[in-house]
């Protein structure tokens, strides 16, 4: 896989583990909001990138010590090699926690089928008429769909969460989101932090609004 960063350890990305984490390189997505815009572009210098092989190294010295990795982005799912690399994390008997946008369900769903996660959080960036202007782009709503009803039958541990930027995102948009995010899956708002957002402009214009 291609990989833009990785953090050897972390308590706060993985609910009630120890972790690792990993940032594929690459995003679908030009979310105004993006605070990893370093990790957007699928093709990077090679010197830029975390082999794939660093990763695997330190979850093996650290077996018995962390728990767990975090895979996140970019949008990990878009890289075909992601199946792969999970494999060999799992045969490290590593619990797998995913990041994802949900706009490959197919990838998502050979995920789900074969065990190769065990938690999933997955952003819901706005409301049907708005995810285009929070996406960045095309509002991919049927994959966005489907990845959601695919997480609320496949069992694993889950939740969906959406970042709340002050003029894009106002209490209608939110009661309208709290109408679509499934009852029993929990649906976490997180904050807006402008200091690195890819599109910072944007963000300000709308607060300001």
């Amino acid at each position: 896989m291609k990989f833009g960063g990785f953090q050897p350890f972390t308590l706060s990305d993985y609910p009630g583990r120890a972790a690792a984490i990993v940032f594929a390189q690459g995003c679908n997505f030009r979310c105004p909001f993006c605070h990893n815009g370093p990790l957007l572009p699928m093709m990077v210098q090679e010197e830029c990138l975390v082999p794939e092989e660093t990763v695997l190294e330190h979850l093996k010295r650290r077996r018995g010590r962390l728990e767990g990795l975090v895979v996140s982005g970019g949008e990990p799912t878009l890289q075909a090699a992601l199946p792969g690399f999970l494999r060999q994390v799992k045969r490290l008997e590593y619990q797998v926690k995913l990041d994802t946008n949900g706009s490959r369900p197919e990838m998502l769903a050979l995920l789900l089928r074969d065990g190769l996660v065990d938690f999933v959080a997955m952003d819901v960036k706005a409301p049907p008429e708005k995810y285009g202007l929070l996406c960045g782009g095309m509002a991919p709503m049927a994959e966005v769909g489907e990845s959601m009803t695919l997480l609320v039958r496949s069992g694993v541990p889950h939740l969906f969460r959406t970042t709340v930027v002050p003029g894009l995102l106002g209490d209608y948009d939110l009661a309208v989101l709290a109408g679509i995010i499934p009852k029993d899956s929990p649906h976490i708002l997180q904050e807006f932090h402008p200091e690195h957002a890819l599109d910072p402009a944007a963000c300000l214009t709308a607060q300001s609004a």
